[in-house]
């Protein structure tokens, strides 16, 4: 079997997580959208332009994907090291982007922390510098 079709249909946590990043990256909100389950908690981080919970997979692509290529050229999680525990999937990353408003680049460290169960994430929690991301939107 083809390691790309094992890859695309995995329903091992990293491998979803994955998928989310790699659809993310390519500005593909339906494969993103694959990647979500139904009920999806999505926790922006409290400071961040856009802190607060989404749910649904709609919610999420219409409410933080979405808004962010609205306000920023170029948005990219560069997901780095994965640690797995079970269905707990945290993931180091860098954001990089340049906001549309004032010009100013971020290149900023994360953490994200995924719980996926039956193939399909169901909770998000970023963690992030949110000062760094605030900065860069400030004439």
């Amino acid at each position: 079997m083809n390691a790309t079709a094992d890859f695309d249909t995995s329903a091992v946590p990293a491998d979803v997580v994955r998928r989310q990043y790699l659809a993310s990256a390519h500005g593909d909100l339906e494969a993103l959208r694959a990647t979500l389950a139904d009920d999806v908690e999505w926790t922006e981080m409290a400071g961040f332009p856009l802190a607060g919970t989404y749910r649904t997979p709609d919610g999420v692509t219409a409410n933080v994907m979405e808004q962010l290529v609205k306000e920023w050229d170029n948005w990219t999680a560069h997901d780095d090291t994965y640690v797995v525990d079970g269905e707990n999937v945290v993931v180091l990353a860098r954001y990089t982007a340049t906001n549309k408003a004032t010009g100013k680049n971020i290149n900023v460290r994360v953490a994200h922390h995924f719980i996926v169960r039956g193939g399909r994430i169901v909770r998000f929690e970023q963690f992030v510098d949110t000062a760094q991301v605030r900065e860069a939107m400030t004439v």
